[in-house]
């Protein structure tokens, strides 16, 4: 009924209790997640459970924050996802977030590592005809300019994806749909301080929704604090519900949907 459609469940927070997170996902009605990728070193460990488990798929890519990790070649990529059950390019994109100017940080400038690892992303993306799964934190106008230079305006050629976990305003999430994107919100949307993103979520076409938890992180209210797990998107999905004024199941269907248009192959 429900699709978690970005979660970590290779993290040391979740891994360990696997047995008991698949239970209280069948429990909770969430029938598939995509297992997200954010080193090429951990890419071993999300692919296998792809292959472990028929509800679970997963993404090759290395996050815009992991430094000191092995730099993704074009080949990498692309190599990696020709492999079964890998069904997108990510996580990627541009976090600025931790940059302070003002502090003598790093400046933007200094932070074209990230947008050249970007853009080999997208590069692999379009070759291989799959979706890309977009973070974006504290730099969204870079992120869409590099989308629109690289061709991602929505066109035949372009690969399309997903803006993860969507924390931005109404004009960057404007800005995505008219990319051709799909955007996902979490957990987030259902904590007190965040009228504005429940503003956003309220106008995104019902055909261009998507639902996660991006487990461990972001527990939704009423778990807010504690550590996330798929089992728990169903609460993003309700918040949607009543923002919407529609059944809950309603909102499952057509994020179940989206899903499975956006990531081929992904019906169980």
């Amino acid at each position: 009924m429900f699709v978690d459609s970005h979660c970590h469940l290779t993290f040391p927070e979740l891994a360990a209790r696997l047995p008991e997170i698949r239970q209280a996902m069948a429990d909770a009605q969430v029938d598939r997640a995509l297992c997200i990728c954010t080193t090429l070193e951990e890419f071993d460990g999300v692919h296998a459970l792809a292959m472990e488990y028929d509800n679970f798929w997963a993404s090759v890519g290395v996050h815009p924050d992991n430094e000191g990790v092995t730099e993704p070649s074009l080949d990498d990529l692309v190599r990696r996802s020709a492999l079964p059950r890998v069904v997108a390019i990510g996580e990627t994109g541009l976090d600025y977030y931790q940059m302070d100017e003002r502090k003598g940080g790093r400046t933007v400038g200094d932070m074209e590592w990230q947008r050249n690892r970007f853009r080999t992303h997208i590069h692999a993306a379009r070759q291989v005809r799959k979706p890309l799964v977009i973070h974006t934190r504290a730099a969204s106008q870079d992120t869409i300019a590099i989308l629109k230079e690289e061709g991602e305006d929505g066109s035949a050629g372009a690969a399309g994806g997903v803006f993860h976990c969507f924390t931005e305003t109404a004009q960057v999430a404007r800005a995505a749909l008219d990319l051709g994107y799909y955007i996902s919100f979490s957990g987030i949307l259902t904590f007190k301080s965040a009228q504005d993103l429940r503003d956003v979520a309220s106008f995104v076409p019902l055909d261009r929704l998507l639902i996660e938890t991006d487990s461990p992180y972001l527990a939704p209210v009423p778990f807010r604090g504690k550590t996330n797990n798929p089992s728990y998107v169903p609460y993003v999905a309700q918040q949607l519900a009543q923002l919407r004024g529609m059944p809950v199941e309603e909102i499952a269907q057509a994020t179940s949907s989206n899903f499975e248009r956006l990531f081929e192959g992904v019906r169980t």
